[in-house]
């Protein structure tokens, strides 16, 4: 990793990584219409300013993520690849759980939800991890922290709406599931 970012626009950058965490959430949104709406009225204002920043961070690294080669044949790039590929696969994997449950009538607890009640998170912050590394961006795994910092402030406010919205369903699978990763409670 060098003090000095990298800045080279170019075909294999990490911009592919942000695109595949990009792409399907207009299709969450439009699968699940008004959710993101009802979830940002139940927040509070700090939470709205956390919403708003990660959205901002997320940009800023997509931004920089077009500029951001990812440095092939060095072992960088083969020790960030395999990482930032266990981030995409298990993002996938969430985005089609989260695409296929109908989430008004009960909370995700099937899946991969069955070990993290948080998966998209996550995943996303193993794929980001891993594309730091493969480009060997000291900057953009700093996004990277500061991204997921937020997040895990905006989890708190996405469970208090979950109980808001589940009730007992959603304490039940508090109980049982992990927030973060693990194996659930019997």
């Amino acid at each position: 990793m060098s003090a000095i970012p990298v800045f080279e626009i170019g075909v294999w950058n990490a911009w592919i990584f942000m695109l595949i965490n990009f792409l399907p959430m207009p299709i969450i949104m439009r699968v699940h219409k008004g959710l993101v709406e009802d979830s940002l009225k139940s927040y509070g204002g700090v939470h709205k300013a956390v919403y708003y920043m990660e959205w901002i961070l997320w940009a800023l690294a997509f931004v920089y993520s077009i500029f951001l080669p990812l440095r092939l044949g060095t072992i960088w790039f083969y020790a960030g690849l395999p990482i930032a590929l266990v981030g995409v696969v298990t993002y996938i994997i969430v985005i089609v759980s989260f695409v296929t449950t109908s989430i008004g009538e009960k909370p995700i607890t099937t899946g991969l939800y069955r070990y993290s009640r948080h998966l998209m998170y996550i995943s996303q912050l193993v794929m980001f991890i891993g594309v730091g590394i493969a480009s060997a961006s000291w900057l953009f795994l700093l996004l990277t922290i500061a991204y997921t910092a937020l997040s895990l402030i905006y989890a708190g406010s996405e469970e208090q709406m979950c109980l808001e919205k589940y009730g007992d369903a959603y304490r039940e699978y508090m109980e049982r599931t992990p927030r973060w990763i693990g194996l659930p409670k019997s």
